[in-house]
């Protein structure tokens, strides 16, 4: 057992928040990483780790030599990664978080390309709506839609998202189309509780609507299958509508009314140097999106 290992399994269960899930992103036994913090802790002669039956956490002395010692194990990947992508192809584990709509629909065929394409580079892809932190996470790389937050990450826009709002040919042949964006509130509205206001609906010039409707999910996936069967308005991303529209099963409505777009980030953490893996998906991602994604086109 090596330093370094006792090290990377440190930081690793202070980002997991627990032995097991460190020993499942390192890829040992529960019973090794506790063997390596162990190791670790007899070294330095400290307690690092306050353990319970159901959590571990740092103590004071744990912290301090977290903060310092994530910093020089990102140091020496960044330097490994220099090194060898000057002499090879990148590689490396490259761990992303996505949405999950647009993960499962729009990327995950892209991410088995890019995986072809880049024989020596591990994907650790999360797909979950959460929005993770980073650093203290240990991801390479986030997807995110929407406005952005944290001023201290770098940010590629890859392409805009737009909102549309669409209803099947059953529903609008026995309710007829909205007119107004004002028009909605008298209409059966199909819910997408993931939006921070999930009781409004977004239109131009900053107009929000209020809207009801007996169905709430927190899935686009699920709101647009409901409204293609008939059971009312939805809005939701372009990404999901888009390929129901292109089939005639989703119809636009107030298309002269869409609100101004989202837009697809990647982010990433700063650094002296951006890690090969890193920008060979960057790259990759932006040369898939840029100008009209490919779920706008056809409609």
């Amino acid at each position: 057992m090596d330093r370094l290992a006792c090290d990377r399994m440190f930081v690793a269960v202070i980002e997991r928040g627990s032995l097991s899930g460190a020993a499942q992103k390192l890829g040992v036994s529960s019973g090794q990483a506790s063997k390596l913090i162990s190791r670790l802790e007899g070294e330095l002669g400290v307690q690092l780790l306050h353990r319970t039956t159901r959590s571990v956490s740092p103590t004071e002395a744990g912290r301090a030599y977290f903060e310092r010692i994530k910093s020089l194990l990102e140091e020496m990947d960044e330097l490994d990664s220099t090194i060898r992508s000057a002499s090879g192809d990148p590689r490396g584990r490259l761990t992303i978080s996505v949405p999950m709509t647009f993960g499962t629909q729009v990327l995950a065929p892209l991410l088995a390309e890019f995986a072809r394409a880049h024989p020596l580079i591990e994907l650790d892809v999360s797909f979950s709506d959460r929005v993770v932190n980073l650093v203290e996470e240990g991801f390479d790389l986030a997807l995110r839609i929407g406005s952005l937050r944290d001023s201290s990450l770098i940010a590629r826009k890859l392409c805009p998202i737009r909102l549309v709002t669409t209803a099947a040919p059953s529903y609008l042949a026995a309710f007829g189309a909205p007119e107004r964006p004002e028009d909605v509130t008298g209409h059966a509205c199909i819910l997408d509780t993931n939006f921070a206001d999930g009781a409004s609906w977004r239109f131009a010039r900053g107009l929000s609507v209020p809207i009801r409707g007996r169905l709430r999910f927190s899935n686009a996936e699920a709101c647009a299958a409901a409204a293609a069967i008939g059971l009312g308005l939805v809005q939701g991303p372009s990404f999901v509508a888009g390929e129901r529209i292109r089939a005639g099963q989703l119809i636009p409505v107030l298309a002269d009314h869409e609100a101004d777009p989202m837009a697809l980030w990647a982010i990433y953490t700063t650094g002296r140097h951006l890690a090969a893996k890193v920008r060979v998906m960057v790259d990759f991602l932006v040369s898939h999106f840029q100008d009209s994604p490919p779920w706008d086109q056809g409609w």
